[in-house]
């Protein structure tokens, strides 16, 4: 299988996870644009998930197992939900790059409307809410009492990111996109005052968490390889961008909240601000740092697949990514034009 050394994998498995018995089976969960991602369940049915990187070239630091592994096992000391880490494999020997394994949590990733579609209208307005709630405890959690002190930088959030988003714009670029240029200047000239100091999650949405689609409660946080600490509103502002008021819009970037039922942006911003002392009212620029960084990040994964480091290179999917970095540049324009 691709990514997972089964024979090497298992016998890992079996020695360092206490309780797991052989034979193991391997599914992939999500892979390709991001971490790869794999469901492994042993012989006794017990579920577990195993990450590992992309095996193409990438962003190393965006890529760092044993980083990604601390995170989740810190945040795991808070009421913040996230799978319980189980183990941590830095021996590239094993399968060709770190790895690390926590428990399967049960829940749905909330990434089309089709799936949406399928939870009451109640259950979606929690799922939307339960979402900020879900923040809004990262965000209070005290980052040296869990151990992250030492993670990043605490200070200078918005210009570590424009600097290190903007140099990345300068290796993966596939054409000129003045527009992302443009945006950059425009933020980089207004950086709001960074109001405190959290753990940012860097890709905080509903499709990066598992949602009960009875209750609408989020089970898990996932996906943490872009984390770091630094301004809360980003997270915040970064929702926006995955979050559609208006039924009749597209189905971009996998949102689900385009079929009705959830809470506004609007309604999400009063209640992060019911449970934070931040001001908001300057959001409008942390949106546009959103979708600027996510034009660049659409683009990265244009590149891997025009230089064949993508198992899908379908012209479809080439002018989608090429399309979406183009779409979030000039909405990264208006937002930051009407900040």
């Amino acid at each position: 299988m691709r990514g997972v050394d089964k024979q090497r994998v298992t016998a890992w498995f079996t020695e360092h996870i206490e309780g797991c018995s052989a034979p193991l089976s391997f599914e992939v969960i999500a892979g390709g644009h991001s971490n790869l991602t794999f469901k492994v369940t042993d012989a006794t049915g017990r579920r577990y998930v195993l990450r590992r990187p992309p095996t193409g070239h990438v962003l190393a630091s965006a890529h760092d197992m044993a980083r990604e592994h601390r995170l989740i096992t810190a945040v795991g000391q808070t009421n913040v939900p996230v799978p319980t880490t189980l183990g941590l494999c830095t021996d590239e020997l094993v399968n060709d790059a770190p790895f690390y394994v926590m428990d399967f949590v049960d829940g749905v990733v909330l990434d089309t409307p089709e799936k949406a579609v399928e939870m009451s209208v109640e259950a979606r307005r929690s799922a939307g809410l339960d979402l900020v709630d879900v923040l809004a405890a990262l965000h209070a959690v005290d980052v040296d009492a869990v151990g992250l002190g030492n993670l990043a930088k605490r200070d200078g959030y918005v210009a570590r990111q424009l600097k290190r988003w903007s140099g990345q714009w300068e290796l993966s670029k596939t054409r000129e996109l003045p527009v992302v240029e443009q945006v950059r200047d425009l933020l980089s000239a207004s950086i709001p005052p960074q109001q405190a100091v959290s753990i940012t999650h860097g890709d905080y949405r509903l499709g990066n968490t598992l949602t009960d689609p009875l209750t609408g409660r989020i089970t898990a946080v996932l996906d943490w390889e872009l984390c770091t600490l630094g301004d809360p509103l980003a997270d915040v502002g970064y929702i926006g961008i995955y979050w559609s008021d208006d039924r009749s819009a597209s189905g971009r970037l996998g949102d689900a909240t385009i079929v009705g039922g959830f809470p506004t942006y609007d309604e999400m911003l009063a209640r992060y601000a019911s449970r934070s002392s931040l001001d908001l009212s300057g959001i409008g620029y942390y949106k546009a740092l959103a979708a600027w960084r996510l034009a660049i990040i659409s683009e990265g994964v244009l590149a891997r697949y025009l230089h064949g480091q993508m198992a899908d290179d379908a012209q479809e999917t080439i002018t989608a990514f090429r399309d979406g970095a183009e779409e979030m540049a000039n909405r990264a324009l208006t937002h930051i034009q009407g900040a």
